[in-house]
């Protein structure tokens, strides 16, 4: 069956951001693919869930994104909140800097692994001591190489996220600045664009997919909150200092899963039969198992053209991982990887009961999941 999207990475993605603003802030050896013009200080708002299509679908609710110049790029593959913010803190697609999914099986850990929280999956057992963060994600981060080229790094984000295992393994590198709310996160992104002669900012907004996620993307909610996003990036953008670049991006879109196929695996003894670990999340699952050819061929008469089902050689081979993925850690990808199509989902209602039961989702290929918004304000 054919892929959904074969080549993800042949046009620009969320690993291409960095290294882009890097490059025109004079950094060697970094690779420009976005064409930005030279700019000392640049400051990168990731809007959690902003795809660009639900974006330009919206326009009422956010004049001023809507209006400002950009395009649209790719999140890359899956389409989740931990692998794109690795992409971004890394420069580098999910097959190198091997955050994999949301929940990926880490064979070193011997468990799933969350990778949003650090901890084994379906539990508050905190696994920074034993996956170190640094170790599961060795390579530099573009703060880390922003900073040993010389400038002035600042990541402003949710306090809580300080010491968190993703932070740790993916936005390492300068001066973290924990927030409370929108009105520090704006004093203090606007004093860290002040902070040096070349400055990189990062800092990230999360409401718009978490209402996405429990109301529904495009409900009254969402909605609203969009329009707070978009009043606060008119904010932000009319006290940044002159001269600064403004970049605004997301890490993913969302569709309403409650309009599409849902399939229970908790229900289901048919799936369940020879799946040694299942991780992922709804819209794109990694099954691993001793027995891949009779779960590939169960599963895929039981989803039919609803999902596309195959195994790890074939997302490999199509690049859904990106080009020379490290083979070190190639077994956090199942066995078979299955990825939804539409709006249909695979759900755990007994092993993952809160992710089963909300209606915003994503992961998978299709353009509301996979376009992510590239605006630009000087």
């Amino acid at each position: 069956m054919t892929l959904p999207l074969r080549d993800v990475y042949a046009e620009p993605t969320l690993a291409d951001v960095m290294p882009s603003v890097l490059a025109s802030a004079g950094v060697p050896g970094e690779r420009n693919r976005l064409g930005l013009t030279d700019s000392a200080n640049t400051v990168v708002l990731l809007v959690d869930g902003m795809g660009w299509e639900l974006l330009q679908r919206n326009k009422k609710a956010a004049p001023y994104l809507t209006d400002l110049p950009g395009r649209a790029i790719r999140a890359g593959f899956p389409t989740t909140t931990a692998t794109s913010i690795a992409s971004l803190g890394t420069g580098l697609p999910s097959g190198r800097h091997g955050i994999t999914g949301y929940q990926s099986y880490v064979e070193e850990a011997e468990t799933v692994v969350n990778w949003l929280h650090w901890t084994a999956a379906g539990t508050s057992l905190d696994r920074r001591e034993t996956l170190v963060p640094e170790h599961a994600q060795p390579h530099r981060t573009a703060f880390e190489r922003g900073q040993a080229a010389g400038l002035a790094v600042t990541t402003v984000v949710p306090r809580t996220f300080g010491r968190s295992g993703l932070t740790r393994a993916v936005l390492r590198g300068g001066r973290f600045v924990g927030i409370s709310a929108y009105g520090d996160l704006l004093a203090e992104v606007v004093a860290a664009a002040r902070s040096g002669e070349r400055n990189l900012v990062y800092c990230y907004l999360g409401e718009v997919d978490a209402l996405g996620h429990v109301y529904g993307p495009e409900s009254q909610a969402w909605l609203a909150q969009l329009t707070v996003v978009d009043r606060f990036v008119e904010q932000l953008a009319a006290a940044l200092p002159d001269g600064t670049r403004l970049l605004v991006t997301a890490d993913h879109g969302m569709v309403d899963a409650s309009r599409g196929r849902r399939v229970d695996f908790d229900g289901h003894p048919g799936l369940e039969e020879d799946v040694d670990v299942i991780a992922g999340e709804p819209r794109c699952r990694h099954i691993h198992t001793r027995r891949v050819d009779k779960v590939l061929g169960r599963w895929t008469d039981e989803l039919g053209d609803d999902f596309w089902v195959g195994t790890r050689d074939e997302v490999l081979t199509a690049g859904l991982f990106g080009p020379d993925p490290d083979s070190a850690i190639t077994g956090r990808i199942g066995d078979i990887v299955v990825i939804a199509r539409g709006e249909s989902t695979v759900v755990r209602s007994h092993g993952e009961r809160a992710l089963s039961n909300l209606p915003g989702q994503h992961g998978a290929l299709t353009d509301e999941e996979l376009l992510v918004p590239l605006l630009q304000l000087r």
